[in-house]
C-alpha cells in the first residue's frame, strides 16, 4: 500500500514510535496515529505551580477531554492533585494544563489520562527551589537542526541527576526546504523533516514541530525535567524581525499571516505560557528573565552590504559607525519590554536575590574579526562565504562588530540595558545562543565591569569549523586577540552548557559531545568560566 500525505493535514508521527526518525523522507497521513503520540512535557516552573503538556487524538479526530495526575510516586499510589483541559484539532490536538497547588522544590512524577482510559507516558517535573536552595543547575540549549546530526546533547543532559532545569534560547527548530541548509551529503541517518518545503504555513510549521518532537532524545529530555523556553528566528524564518525576514520572500504571502502561523503553533507545541516574556525566582538564589527579541519588538537590523557598493568603502563604513549605528530608536526588545526589564532587575535587586540571569537569543558580547581571517577559509569555501568574512573584517577596521543580527547591531539598546544593571547594582549573567559556537565575555559599559555572558554552542549546527582550514585552537586566539571582552571560545564542537548557581558563585561548563554523526552520550566538559557573586567579571 502506498501512504501520501496531505501537506495540508497533521503529520502525527508518534504512531511509528521513536524509528521514526531513522525513515528517509518518512511521511504520513492524518488519522494514521491516534492516543497520545508525542510522549508529555512540562514547563513554566514556579514554587507551587507547573504547566503540564501532552498530544492526544481520539478516534474519531475531534475533540477530546484529558485529565492529569500528579504524584510524588512513580507508582501514582497516591495522586496529590491534577486537572482537566478540553483539546481538538483547533489546536492541533495539544493539551497544556497549568497544576498549583505543588510544594516548592519538589519532583512529581504526572501522567496524562485520555477519555478511553489510556495513560500517556509519565513524565518527571520538579518546581522551582525553597528560598533557602544552596544550588541549582541548569542545562542550557540552542541551534537543533535536525538534518545535522542526532540529537546527543538532549540524551546526555537528560540523563544527568544534578540538573533541575532546562533552558532552551531558541532556534529548536529550523524552517527551511528539504536540503536548503543541511550537510551537503544530505541528512546524517536520513533524518529530514516534514514537511519537504519550507515551512510558512500554519500546517507547515504544524508538521515541522511534529517531526522534530518525534525524535527520542528530544522526547527524553521534555519527559524527565522542566523546560523554559523562547524562540529566536528559526522559529519563524532566518534573520526575522517585527516587519519581515530575510528568509521571507515576496512570494510567500504576507509576513505578518506567516508570522501568526508561526508564535501560534509554538505556543501550541512548546510547554509555555501565551507571556511573551516573564520571570520566575529560583528560590532566593536568581531571578531568570525569559525575554522575547525576535518578532514582536525588534527593529529591521543595519544591513551594511551596500556601503561595499560605494565608491571608498572604508569611509563608509565609518560614517555608519558615527551614524545610522548608533540609532537611540533601534530596538531589540521594544521599549515595553526594555522598561520591564529594567524594573525587574531593579526589583530582583532589592529583594535580595543573589544572581540576575537573562536569557537573550542572540549574543551581547563584543566581537571583532581579526584582519588575517580571510585566510582560514578552506580551498572550496564558496565565494559567498569569503565576501562575509571579507565584509567582517572591513568592518573590523572600522571599529564596528561582525554581525548585526545580534546585538552587535544595536549599540545603543545594549547600552540601555547594560546601564539600566549597573544602575540596579545586578549580579549579571547573560546567556545567548544562535551562533553555534561558544563564547564567554566580560561586558561593560561606560568602562566598567557590567556583568559576564555565557554563550552556547549548538545541539547540532555546525559552526565557524565547516568554512576553515586551520586549527580551531588558532581561530579562538585570534578571535579573542581583535575582541576587547571577549575571554574565551570554542569554534568547532557541538554541545550545551551547564551553569551551576550557588549564593556566592555561578560556574559555567561548556559540555561538548565526541560526535553527533551516531548515537552516542560521549562527553567532556572542554572549559568552565566562574564568576564570584559582587565582581561581573570572570575570574
Amino acid at each position: 500500500m502506498t501512504l501520501t500525505t496531505d501537506r495540508r493535514s497533521l503529520l502525527l508521527t508518534g504512531t511509528l514510535g521513536l524509528g521514526a526518525l531513522a525513515i528517509p523522507g518518512f511521511a504520513l497521513a492524518q488519522g494514521l496515529a491516534r492516543g497520545f503520540t508525542h510522549s508529555v512535557a512540562s514547563g513554566e516552573p514556579q514554587q507551587q505551580s507547573m504547566l503540564l503538556w501532552t498530544r492526544y487524538v481520539p478516534a474519531d479526530g475531534g475533540a477530546a477531554r484529558l485529565r492529569v495526575e500528579l504524584s510524588e510516586t512513580q507508582d501514582f499510589a497516591r495522586v496529590v492533585t491534577g486537572g482537566e483541559t478540553i483539546t481538538g484539532p483547533w489546536r492541533d490536538h495539544t493539551a497544556k494544563i497549568t497544576v498549583t497547588g505543588l510544594e516548592p522544590g519538589t519532583r512529581y512524577f504526572y501522567r496524562f489520562v485520555g477519555p478511553d482510559g489510556t495513560f500517556s507516558p509519565v513524565g518527571r517535573t520538579r518546581t522551582l527551589p525553597r528560598d533557602d536552595a544552596r544550588r541549582v543547575g541548569i542545562a542550557i540549549f540552542s541551534c537543533s537542526n535536525l538534518p545535522f546530526g542526532y540529537f546527543n546533547a538532549y540524551a546526555h543532559a537528560a540523563q544527568r541527576d544534578d540538573i533541575d532545569l532546562w533552558i532552551h534560547l531558541g532556534d529548536y527548530l529550523y524552517e527551511y526546504k528539504k536540503g536548503g541548509y543541511a550537510p551537503a551529503a544530505g541528512a546524517v541517518g536520513g533524518r529530514w523533516p516534514e514537511p519537504e518545503g519550507e515551512m510558512i504555513q500554519l500546517a507547515d510549521y504544524r508538521l515541522r514541530y511534529a517531526s522534530y518532537r518525534s525524535d527520542p532524545d528530544l522526547q527524553a529530555l521534555h519527559a524527565a525535567k522542566p523546560m523554559l523556553i523562547q524562540w529566536d528566528d528559526h522559529e519563524s524564518a532566518n534573520n526575522s524581525w517585527e516587519g519581515g525576514a530575510e528568509n521571507h520572500q515576496p512570494d510567500e504571502g504576507d509576513w505578518n499571516a506567516r508570522r501568526a502561523a508561526a508564535i501560534q503553533v509554538f505556543r501550541e507545541w512548546m510547554p509555555v505560557s501565551d507571556d511573551p516574556w516573564a520571570s520566575y525566582e529560583l528560590g532566593t538564589l536568581a531571578t531568570f528573565f525569559r525575554t522575547e527579541s525576535r518578532l514582536l519588538g525588534r527593529t529591521q537590523a543595519p544591513d551594511i552590504a551596500p556601503l561595499f557598493q560605494q565608491a571608498d568603502p572604508a569611509a563608509a563604513l565609518k560614517a555608519f559607525r558615527d551614524g545610522p549605528w548608533q540609532d537611540p530608536a533601534a530596538t531589540m526588545l521594544g521599549s515595553a519590554q526594555e522598561a520591564w526589564l529594567a524594573q525587574g532587575l531593579a526589583r530582583s535587586v532589592r529583594a535580595g536575590q543573589r544572581w540576575q540571569l537573562v536569557g537573550f537569543g542572540t549574543i551581547m558580547g563584543e566581537m571583532r574579526t581579526p584582519a588575517d581571517a580571510l585566510g582560514w577559509l578552506a580551498p572550496d569555501a564558496s565565494a559567498k562565504t569569503r565576501a562575509y568574512v571579507a565584509a567582517a573584517v572591513a568592518a573590523a577596521k572600522a571599529g564596528l562588530p561582525n554581525e548585526m543580527d545580534n546585538w552587535g547591531g544595536y549599540p545603543a539598546a545594549r547600552a540601555r540595558f547594560l546601564k539600566s544593571a549597573q544602575a540596579a547594582g545586578a549580579n549579571l549573567l547573560v546567556i545567548a545562543g544562535d551562533s553555534h559556537n561558544a563564547w564567554a565575555f566580560d561586558l561593560a559599559q561606560d568602562g566598567k565591569p557590567a556583568g559576564v555572558e555565557f554563550a552556547g554552542h549548538s545541539v547540532t549546527s555546525p559552526g565557524y569549523e565547516n568554512s576553515l582550514a586551520i586549527d580551531p585552537k588558532r581561530v579562538a586566539a585570534a578571535m579573542v586577540g581583535a575582541s576587547r571582552e571577549l575571554k574565551w571560545c570554542d569554534t568547532s564542537r557541538r554541545g550545551y552548557m551547564a551553569l551551576t548557581l550557588t549564593p556566592d558563585r555561578a560556574t559555567n561548563d561548556w559540555v561538548f559531545l565526541d560526535t553527533i554523526v551516531e548515537r552516542s552520550t560521549r562527553a567532556t566538559v572542554g572549559h568552565s568560566a566562574t564568576v564570584a557573586r559582587g565582581r561581573n567579571l570572570m575570574a
